[in-house]
């Protein structure tokens, strides 16, 4: 048996255990295969989100440094695959780190609990993982995914504000890209790449929504892509379910298979179907269905 090489406590989020499945399920089959070893986050609450910083700052704080608390208490690092908390969990260390006053503010609130905020743990995105293993995983390779033409779509909170996520260049951004073409896919160029896939909105408007995702899927298609990929299920909450039936003003069809980072990388390294959750797809995968091998 191969040395566990990696050990993080995984931070899921809320979105991915109730809706997407098959990212968890993936993630979990690539870091398997990898020797990653992911460790279930024990007492953890909802990241804080973004929104309730909007509202709460400090209570934002207070919620998020809690969770980065308990995995310094127990001595991990924490990964996570949901931009959306790694962008909280990640914002909040910065600001704890960086502001005294802050700090002891959250110190006071988490105390009664048995907790103190200390900054020992890193917070890390899992694409960010795989690609400081894009070595290892192109050795691992056996199945190409030649003829795979990929819109990526990296997410806001992955890159923005690039000073706090410090992962890749946030204007042009390419790592995840590099990381995908590593499969002997092609990670095509188009226009809306950075734009914002319009999935905060749903709340407070489903039809600008729909708006910014119809240019989003109209560039895409543009571009020659014959799926689009992402590493945030916030982001596939609109490529994969409010992307069916989409249609531009002529009534052509937009739709496009969506797929997780994971399940691209999952089939290149010859795991499985099952395990990298296929069948949870909304969007039909029969145009790609012969290039994946499914």
């Amino acid at each position: 048996m191969c040395e566990l090489t990696q050990s993080y406590e995984v931070f899921l989020g809320c979105a991915i255990p109730s809706r997407f499945n098959n990212y968890e399920s993936s993630m979990r089959a690539v870091a398997k295969n990898l020797d990653i070893e992911l460790i279930d986050f024990e007492g953890a609450s909802c990241c804080g989100t973004v929104v309730l910083k909007s509202i709460d700052e400090n209570s934002w704080l207070s919620m998020s440094g809690r969770n980065i608390a308990l995995a310094e208490q127990r001595g991990h690092d924490i990964v996570t695959p949901c931009n959306g908390c790694f962008g909280s969990l990640k914002d909040t260390s910065h600001v704890l780190h960086n502001n005294a006053a802050c700090r002891k503010k959250v110190n006071a609130v988490l105390k009664p609990l048995g907790l103190e905020y200390t900054g020992k743990a890193t917070i890390r995105h899992f694409v960010e993982v795989l690609y400081d293993m894009r070595g290892e995983i192109e050795e691992k390779i056996v199945r190409r995914l030649d003829g795979l033409r990929v819109a990526f779509h990296p997410g806001c909170h992955l890159i923005r504000p690039s000073s706090v996520a410090g992962f890749d260049d946030p204007e042009l951004p390419r790592k995840v890209d590099e990381l995908i073409e590593i499969t002997g896919a092609k990670c095509v160029h188009w226009d809306m790449k950075l734009r914002c896939c319009g999935s905060p909105l749903l709340i407070a408007s489903e039809s600008v929504a729909l708006k910014i995702l119809k240019e989003k899927m109209i560039s895409a298609n543009g571009a020659g892509a014959n799926c689009v990929v992402t590493n945030c299920p916030a982001c596939q909450t609109q490529f994969d379910i409010q992307q069916i039936g989409l249609k531009d003003e002529a009534g052509n069809s937009l739709e496009l298979p969506a797929l997780f980072v994971t399940q691209v990388l999952g089939t290149a390294l010859g795991i499985d179907a099952e395990p990298l959750g296929f069948e949870l797809n909304r969007v039909s995968l029969n145009p790609i269905r012969d290039i994946l091998g499914i």
